[in-house]
Formats: C-alpha cells, sequence, structure tokens
C-alpha cells in the first residue's frame, strides 16, 4: 500500500483526501504525484473551495520513511525527489486559483507541514501537533520546501523546527499566527465545512483574483524562476543534495527503520 490522495465533490466544494493507512497519512512518492494531479485538476474545475484533510484522524505525519531507501542516497534521485515529486505537488497546490482549507486534525509534521504552508486557511483541533523533526534523521529540508515553511509559520517557528526538532502545540501554532482558529478536536471537520460554506457562497471570481493579487504581494518574484526560489537560492540549490550519500543521512534514515536511536 503506497497511500493515496483522493478528491470528492459536493456542490461546489472539493474534498481533497491523504490517505496511507497505518502511516498517520505520511506521504509517499505516489502520494505527492497524486496531490499534483488533484490540484492540476481542481485549477481547471468550477469548484469554489477544497477542504484538504487527512484521513482516520491524523492530517500527514510526514514522509515515507519506508520509500527513503530507495532514492535518497544517491545526488540525482534525491534531487528528483524534491524538486519533482514534492515541488511538483506544492507547487500545483500553491499555484490553484481556487481557496483551499486545510482541515487539521493530529500530527501535521514534515511533509504535513509543507501541505498545510500551501493552503489559505487553516483549522486545527485542540490536540493537533506541529513540527519537522527531520534532523533526527540526519537531513536538512530541501530550500523551497523550506522558504515556503518559513513563510507560513515565521522565522522563529522555523527555527526551532528544524534546529531543536521542536513539535509545538496548536494553542501556540496559533498565537504564532500559523492557524486561523484552534477548536476542539470533534469539532475541526464541522468548523472546516463551515469555512469552506461560506467562502463558496461568495464570488468565485473574486476569489481567484484575491488569491492571484495575495500572491504577487507576498511574493513578488512569483512563479519561481526555474532554477530556484529567487536569485539568492540559485546557488543553494544547485548543490542541495549532496548530502545524500553522506554518513549522517544514511544512519539517520537507517535507524528511523530499525527502530533504534541515531548515532551521528
Amino acid at each position: 500500500m503506497t497511500g493515496s490522495v483522493s478528491t470528492a465533490r459536493e456542490g461546489p466544494l472539493a474534498f481533497v483526501t491523504l490517505a496511507h493507512p497505518g502511516k498517520l497519512n505520511a506521504m509517499s512518492r505516489a502520494m505527492w504525484r497524486g496531490l499534483r494531479a488533484a490540484f492540476v485538476a481542481l485549477q481547471a474545475s468550477d469548484a469554489r473551495c477544497v477542504v484538504v484533510r487527512g484521513e482516520g484522524g491524523a492530517f500527514c505525519a510526514g514522509g515515507d520513511i519506508s520509500e527513503y531507501p530507495d532514492f535518497r542516497f544517491e545526488e540525482a534521485s534525491l534531487r528528483d525527489f524534491h524538486e519533482t515529486d514534492v515541488w511538483g505537488g506544492l507547487r500545483a497546490l500553491l499555484d490553484c486559483d481556487v481557496p483551499v482549507v486545510a482541515q487539521i486534525e493530529g500530527a501535521c509534521m514534515g511533509a504535513g507541514m509543507e501541505i498545510a504552508s500551501a493552503c489559505d486557511i487553516r483549522i486545527a483541533g485542540a490536540s493537533a501537533r506541529f513540527g519537522a523533526p527531520i534532523a533526527r534523521l540526519g537531513f536538512p529540508m530541501a530550500p523551497r520546501e523550506a522558504q515556503l515553511v518559513a513563510q507560513a509559520t515565521g522565522a522563529l517557528t522555523a527555527r526551532e523546527m528544524l534546529l531543536e526538532a521542536a513539535v509545538l502545540d496548536a494553542p501556540l501554532m496559533l498565537a504564532r499566527g500559523f492557524l486561523s482558529r484552534v477548536v476542539q478536536d470533534a469539532d475541526v471537520a464541522a468548523q472546516a465545512l463551515a469555512s469552506a460554506q461560506r467562502i463558496a457562497a461568495l464570488a468565485p471570481q473574486a476569489a481567484r483574483a484575491n488569491k492571484q493579487a495575495l500572491r504577487r504581494i507576498h511574493e513578488p518574484n512569483w512563479p519561481p524562476a526555474p532554477a530556484g526560489i529567487g536569485e539568492a537560492a540559485t546557488d543553494l540549490i544547485a548543490g542541495a543534495y549532496r548530502y545524500a550519500a553522506g554518513a549522517e543521512h544514511r544512519e539517520g534514515v537507517t535507524a528511523f527503520i530499525e527502530k533504534r536511536k541515531p548515532v551521528f
């Protein structure tokens, strides 16, 4: 089972569901490709709002680490994973002019943080947890993904998540401006639906125009240059995946799979 990303329609609303049973909806390569396909289709649709959610009480616990030995330890394949699969999915979400509401329950880690960061409105349950503890796995966040998360969370939060492997709770993420609101766990789905319904009742072309304008206001260099996230990052991306065959990277991933503490 490699997980799936499915889309369902209910009138003007679309629901994109991340599903990976037994893995808290951790994103596989197939799921990243599915995310891209879903949002490319939604951009061309008449949907007025999209709700992104996870199956079974979790949003997304990160990446599917069981797949990592297949491609992470060689620079070219690692680069292809991040620049084609991951960024392809995130870029399609970011490029979608249809408003997107994130329905965040349970774990929102790593890949989950990236997907949530690309959404317009984020509604979380009180027990949701947020982080990107990939330092424990011996590798950094890819540059464009790090920029996306830092823009959405703020530099302080991004540094805590990436440098301390900090896991933060929903009230703190609300206070820091990442979340639109925090509700009781049992109310997350209903609140996300209510938000989507309010959006869908308004002028759809105005919503799309607002998203286009906000993208240009907050990201003046949008769309990013093919080589990177801006001129200053071109060199960074060019060498971003040279750690692929490094000892720390291999030890962190292997230790996780073997269910032991890594020795760095």
